[in-house]
């Protein structure tokens, strides 16, 4: 059984593998990401959530297809455990715009797979709040 450090630098590294896919718009990547036998939630800006995997798969398809996507970085992540569950919040970094992330994780066939991503604007004053408490903090 893998130690709980273990188990956050997995789930910080599919996180990063997430964000690797979306930056190089890797459609396959992206669909390995995701969960394949347990339910998948995908909330993209403005958009309705999508409930189904392959419409969230087909919802990464037509967003890499879209030649004027912006770049994304991504930064300030911050993981959770939760059992065989866990999130990651972060910021995704656009040119005109900041987004905050939650990004849900669950350990399927022993790999950690997405199984929520959901994203929204976030205001530059949200930026400068303080640091949450420590028993939030990993």
């Amino acid at each position: 059984m893998p130690s709980r450090t273990q188990d956050l630098a997995a789930v910080l590294e599919a996180n990063s593998a997430f964000y690797t896919a979306f930056s190089q718009r890797d459609a396959a990547a992206m669909a390995k990401l995701w969960a394949s036998h347990l339910p998948v939630v995908c909330v993209h800006p403005g958009w309705p959530p999508l409930l189904d995997r392959a419409d969230v798969i087909q919802s990464w398809q037509r967003i890499f297809a879209n030649p004027d996507q912006p770049d994304l970085r991504q930064m300030k992540e911050r993981a959770f455990l939760l059992g065989d569950f866990a999130l990651v919040v972060c910021l995704e970094v656009l040119p005109n715009a900041t987004l905050v992330a939650t990004n849900t994780f669950a350990r399927e066939s022993g790999s950690w797979r997405m199984v929520h991503h959901q994203s929204s604007p976030l205001s530059m004053e949200s930026l400068e709040e303080e640091e949450p408490p420590a028993e939030l903090r990993n």
